[in-house]
């Protein structure tokens, strides 16, 4: 291993390159599409105040540890800044407990703070969904 890490010598050049071969490895992240789909629906349902559309993607736990009082919370503080305009940027998944987790950075127009938000799903349906 040592011999072989001798032939590689990190100059300006072949660092430049790692770190634009990393940066376009991260921009080509994307969402699959029926994720990134039922993620932006439940922008929607938030911003509107939909509980039944917000939930309409979760399996039975997910209906039934939401109601309309929490989501009321939640878009109180958000819906504003959602109106005003957002970037949603995928940033990848991650695997726990056998669930897929999938993150979004929520960038607003306002310039305020950004949010993360987490998707948990499995077999298709939406298991989770947090704005951090």
């Amino acid at each position: 291993m040592h011999g072989f890490l001798r032939w590689i010598r990190p100059t300006p050049r072949l660092l430049l390159g790692l770190a634009l071969a990393l940066a376009a490895q991260l921009a080509l992240a994307q969402a699959p599409t029926a994720v990134e789909a039922t993620f932006k629906n439940m922008l929607t349902a938030l911003q509107a105040g939909s509980v039944a559309d917000f939930v309409a993607p979760g399996d039975a736990n997910f209906k039934s540890g939401m109601n309309q009082q929490m989501l009321d919370s939640v878009r109180a503080s958000l819906a504003p800044r959602l109106t005003q305009g957002y970037t949603s940027t995928f940033l990848g998944t991650m695997n726990q407990q056998g669930y897929t987790i999938y993150l979004w950075k929520l960038a607003f127009k306002d310039g305020m703070d950004d949010r993360l938000v987490t998707m948990a799903m499995k077999e298709g349906k939406v298991a989770g969904f947090f704005l951090r």
